[in-house]
């Protein structure tokens, strides 16, 4: 091309899952491939939420725009069920739906931070988070976790890291590519060191309803009567409710917060997709049970998990949970990507390269063993163990 392309555009790596996705045709294997790279639920949609959609598709209201915050109707309804979940009091002014929990990241990107200024981020960090930032000239600024406690960060480091430039500390729990849950108290003393510096602390809780069985709600940040000052909490449908392909998220932050939001969607999408949201607004309180029954079945998937990998001792479980295990694998003079590739091209399994999550996590892979069901993640040791090079 003659013309010049955005620096920043051009300085990104391609997208990671279209990447992996590359490799596929080069597997020759008869057994069925196992796809364990992006996060998506292994299972469809509630049929009567399939329903719902279905008879709203021709709807003539659906047609046109909406509410640029979000169908009125769809944020009361997630107010309540996200004031339900944490015992807390969430109006329908701080939710804005959005398309999908990327686009929310980006929102509330833009909203907090201009060229130049900088986001901290827990490492190993969810690669779409750091590469938002980098397209919009926000510099990404990474706080090495302890692997020794399943990559958990330290707040002191997080201190140390900050800058005059910095505007935020955005983190993921349960995290991706980790899976851990970040306890209260940590997410609590967060809080309160970006009160002390005047930044806000946006929470990814993408994967929230798959915490253990025994986590009766996530975190307590919204027990705080001034968390509208610094929260801004994002979520995605496309995991619960396994809709991926209707891109609906949602940020609950502060009313002013909102009201900058709304110009940034305004000017982008103007408003999320409306059938998922009509949908959703029916169909949401009524799924805590089936909600319930996948968070168990993924918990079923994990165990597997784990025992999958007490077989291969060579291969070493770092961190794991609800949707994720990274794992550390046995080929030290061998890249992520290289092992990522192999491992597909020869026994079928597909795999994220841990490289793709920060550099110096080139000895693991991800695996997103909720895509398969306990029966397929069975079969990892023997395939896993006819790797070789």
């Amino acid at each position: 091309m003659s013309y010049p392309v955005n620096p920043d555009i051009a300085h990104l790596n391609a997208p990671p899952v279209a990447q992996v996705q590359e490799w596929i045709d080069q597997y020759k294997g008869n057994a069925p491939m196992i796809d364990l790279s992006q996060a998506v639920p292994g299972y469809p949609p509630h049929d009567d939420l399939k329903a719902a959609l279905v008879s709203l598709a021709d709807d003539a209201g659906v047609f046109g725009y909406g509410a640029i915050e979000g169908e009125p109707e769809f944020r009361h309804v997630y107010a309540e069920h996200v004031s339900q979940l944490y015992g807390c009091d969430i109006a329908a002014d701080q939710v804005l739906i959005s398309s999908g929990c990327n686009q929310a990241f980006i929102f509330a990107a833009m909203g907090l931070a201009k060229a130049g200024d900088a986001v901290l981020l827990p490492e190993p960090s969810y690669f779409n988070h750091s590469s938002s930032l980098a397209m919009l000239g926000i510099t990404a600024i990474g706080v090495a976790g302890d692997p020794a406690r399943q990559f958990l960060p330290d707040v002191a480091s997080f201190e140390q890291a900050i800058t005059p430039q910095t505007r935020a500390i955005a983190l993921v729990s349960p995290n991706n590519p980790t899976g851990t849950l970040y306890p209260a108290d940590l997410l609590n003393d967060l809080f309160r060191l970006c009160q002390r510096h005047d930044l806000a602390l946006i929470i990814d809780e993408t994967y929230r309803d798959f915490c253990d069985l025994d986590v009766s709600r996530p975190h307590g940040l919204f027990d705080h009567p001034d968390w509208a000052d610094t929260v801004i909490q994002l979520y995605s449908f496309s995991k619960s409710y396994c809709l991926p392909g209707y891109r609906l998220g949602a940020v609950v932050a502060g009313v002013g917060m909102i009201a900058e939001l709304a110009k940034i969607t305004d000017n982008i999408q103007i408003c999320a997709p409306r059938i998922g949201q009509k949908a959703l607004s029916r169909m949401l309180p009524q799924l805590a049970q089936w909600r319930l029954e996948n968070q168990t079945e993924i918990a079923a998937r994990r165990d597997a998990f784990r025992t999958a990998f007490a077989a291969l001792p060579e291969w070493s479980i770092t961190s794991d949970g609800c949707y994720f295990g990274f794992v550390r694998h046995p080929y030290p003079d061998r890249n992520s990507a290289e092992v990522a590739a192999a491992l597909m091209r020869q026994t079928g399994v597909l795999t994220i390269p841990g490289g793709f999550f920060g550099a110096e996590y080139e000895d693991h892979l991800r695996f997103a063993f909720a895509n398969a069901d306990s029966a397929a993640i069975a079969s990892l040791p023997d395939r896993l163990s006819k790797l070789s090079f």
